[in-house]
């Protein structure tokens, strides 16, 4: 283990791999392991449609006859946008805090698709949490709860949580923003919790990876193997989604990973399945590139993070990597850009 800086600006301790760290959008791959295993266990089924564990009064919404189901999400092919258009922001430094779960059921209740169903990735928070309160709805568990008991106690991990504990707290990095002055932490209700809620450190994102592996004997082998078995194209150059894991295929080799972003934090883990290699990279503070190219570069040090960027509209893609440019236009041309990278959507203004 490489470790490198400090708990915060000011603070002795050095970070290790008992560091807490919010983990972002790495969540989704915990959250698409809970669908498996519950798939195994007779629970759901991948082709359930979502609206089957929500109230009876939301409308989830449909198109040409097709129902949104709970693989459709877990692949980011649900045909839901990024975010919900409803998702007002009390502060962009914490800007899930606010959004409830009747929130995104009178967003489901009014929103009408705009693709097919099942046809097309576009990667979506919105579809993460919505999946993530589907299965904690169907266990009659909160998702952090659903979590500990169904993942993290079977594997033995011990900081991976929704919620830090005292001792947590103390091993927990402040996040900074980008001009590296701390920032907030991010708060999540049952809406969201599935797409970005948990916290955890090195270890036991190793612990995790090595299990994906098969280094350790687990109960969750099986469903572990199902979130790599199911696949759909993304429309990206040697890029392929499965059940959340993104599968990277460069000269016949795979690299299997999930990146995260928070205000503070960045995050990836990531592995070969060939090699048997396994990279948890993990940065308390924002930047751009975050740790992406740190983690793959272990995992093969032929990889550049300079990809080409392909044009399709009024969106561009970066390739073999999961990020999306939008442009905002009005009669006098684009008048803004968004950049969704990690599930995260960052906004600049045309300046002349």
């Amino acid at each position: 283990m490489v470790a490198y800086g400090h708990l915060n600006q000011g603070d002795s301790r050095s970070v290790n791999g008992e560091t807490m760290f919010e983990i972002g959008s790495v969540t989704k791959v915990f959250t698409s392991l809970l669908l498996a295993d519950m798939v195994q266990r007779g629970e759901v089924s991948l082709d359930d449609p979502v609206a089957k564990f929500l109230p009876s009064d939301v409308k989830v919404p449909e198109r040409d006859g097709k129902r949104i189901t709970l693989i459709d999400l877990a692949t980011h092919t649900s045909g839901l946008p990024r975010l919900p258009t409803n998702l007002a922001y009390r502060s962009v430094k914490n800007p899930y805090a606010d959004y409830s779960a009747a929130d995104l059921y009178q967003f489901l209740s009014t929103y009408q698709l705009k693709r097919d169903i099942g046809k097309k990735y576009e990667y979506s928070n919105l579809g993460g949490g919505l999946l993530g309160l589907a299965l904690s709805q169907c266990a009659g568990m909160d998702y952090g709860e659903l979590v500990r008991k169904r993942i993290c106690i079977p594997l033995g991990m011990t900081s991976t949580t929704s919620r830090l504990d005292a001792d947590m707290q103390w091993r927990r990095s402040v996040g900074h923003d980008r001009t590296m002055q701390p920032t907030a932490n991010w708060d999540h209700g049952p809406a969201t919790a599935g797409a970005g809620e948990l916290w955890s450190d090195a270890n036991d994102l190793l612990i995790f990876l090595a299990a994906n592996l098969g280094y350790a004997q687990t109960p969750l082998a099986q469903a572990m193997a199902t979130t790599l078995n199911v696949r759909r194209p993304t429309g990206m150059k040697g890029l392929e989604i499965a059940l959340a894991w993104h599968i990277t295929t460069k000269r016949g080799r795979q690299m299997v990973w999930h990146n995260g972003g928070t205000g503070g934090y960045r995050s990836f883990i990531g592995f070969d399945p060939q090699s048997r290699v396994g990279v948890v990279a993990l940065s308390n503070a924002f930047t751009w590139e975050g740790v992406d190219d740190i983690g793959r570069h272990f995992l093969d040090p032929t990889f550049s993070g300079n990809q080409e960027l392909s044009e399709s509209g009024d969106k561009v893609f970066r390739e073999a990597v999961a990020a999306q440019i939008t442009f905002v236009t009005d009669s006098s041309g684009p008048t803004e850009l968004i950049l969704n990278q990690n599930g995260m959507d960052h906004a600049g203004k045309r300046v002349q």
